[in-house]
């Protein structure tokens, strides 16, 4: 199953890109978030745990993302896997870039290719893409609120500061919780093919 999309967000990119690499941000934008914790190793980690709905299926997924091919702040990509029990699986792979389209605008562009397996594969494509269209939407809009609302929050130049000074731990971050939410959708999506 293969997704992609982009998402235009009224911030500069290393705003975005600091907000993203922030695991209590991630959480309370991914809708069932549990818990993201990072592991440091010969390949940087994310380890998380997400409660999620599709239809009448209802699981604790527990996942591993991995952050490729990192380059702070444009892109990097995303490699994971996440288990639900019998509710079944989603593996898959993301790659994220953000552009920025001017000094307070930035793009968020992705492109995933997704397998998912097991009872969430027996359950209808239009339920799993409804619900996977359903989390996505809600994911970017709390980013949105949360990065765009950061303007009267604080100055933008103390946001682009940590980013500056961590740009490993940046990446990692945010790649764990966007990877996990990518590949629940697209597993959904895929069982919901043909």
């Amino acid at each position: 199953m293969n997704l992609s999309g982009s998402v235009a967000i009224a911030a500069p990119r290393e705003r975005l890109w600091a907000a993203l690499n922030d695991p209590d941000v991630l959480a309370r934008c991914i809708d069932g978030v549990e818990q993201l914790v990072r592991t440091d190793g010969d390949v940087p980690s994310f380890d998380g745990t997400l409660n999620a709905r599709v239809g009448p299926v209802r699981a604790k997924f527990a996942g591993q993302v991995r952050l490729e091919d990192i380059v702070a702040p444009e892109r990097y990509r995303l490699v994971g896997e996440g288990k639900g029990g019998v509710a079944g699986f989603a593996k898959g792979a993301a790659d994220v870039r953000l552009t920025s389209l001017d000094a307070g605008n930035t793009r968020l562009d992705y492109v995933v290719d997704a397998q998912v397996g097991g009872k969430l594969a027996q359950l209808g494509a239009r339920l799993i893409e409804g619900t996977a269209k359903a989390y996505a939407e809600h994911f970017f809009a709390a980013l949105k609120t949360h990065v765009e609302g950061a303007d009267e929050a604080a100055p933008p130049p103390e946001p682009a500061a940590p980013a500056a000074t961590t740009p490993g731990m940046s990446p990692l971050l945010w790649g764990g919780g966007l990877m996990l939410l990518v590949l629940l959708f697209l597993g959904w999506q895929w069982l919901a093919g043909p």
